[in-house]
């Protein structure tokens, strides 16, 4: 019998799964591409701010932090109407990621329903067949012990034949020596 849990043979298939986490963030940066710019705007402005901290240019490293808060503006205002924009299709997107979910359930249950069919089917062919199996070593036990019962009640038969008879019976003696055949005339010539 296979000890495998029934649904397991699904529970790693990729047909189950449609979109990968870097296959998302690609949708998600053509989706919405202004985000990752102005993100990448931010991360410049730091960058430049740190260098003229280290090299003493206070008048750039001003401009650079008000240039990061400038960038930070235009990622939060490219999340709010990038948002806006996508709603409709987000709730659409959300919709069919529901579908796909439920059917994704449905296949996944009638994988596991037809996986237990197909186990109890193997097991009615297992009971079936130890069954059979049980029945024919009953026959040959009870053919086996029909032989061996005739086979002794044969022997029994052979080893008592000749044993309980009268000396002066007539037939086949147990011993054919002369004198004991000579002997045996004498006293039926007796009597």
């Amino acid at each position: 019998m296979n000890s495998a849990p029934p649904p397991s043979s699904f529970d790693n298939d990729a047909d189950f799964y449609e979109e990968s986490r870097w296959q998302k963030l690609r949708r998600r940066i053509v989706e919405e591409p202004l985000i990752p710019l102005g993100c990448g705007l931010t991360v410049w402005a730091l960058y430049e701010a740190t260098k003229s901290m280290k090299s003493g240019d206070h008048a750039k490293t001003n401009r650079m932090f008000r240039r990061r808060i400038y960038a930070q503006g235009f990622t939060l205002l490219a999340m709010v109407a990038g948002s806006a924009y996508w709603e409709k299709d987000r709730n659409k997107r959300k919709e069919y990621n529901d579908l796909l979910d439920e059917k994704k359930k449905k296949d996944k249950r009638d994988a596991w329903i037809r996986e237990l069919e197909a186990r109890d089917e193997e097991e009615k062919e297992i009971a079936a067949m130890k069954k059979r199996l049980v029945e024919a070593r009953g026959a040959e036990r009870k053919r086996l012990s029909e032989a061996e019962a005739r086979a002794s009640e044969s022997k029994i038969q052979s080893d008592t034949t000749g044993i309980v008879r009268s000396v002066l019976e007539p037939g086949k003696s147990r011993c054919d020596s002369p004198l004991l055949t000579a002997a045996m005339k004498l006293w039926q010539a007796r009597s």
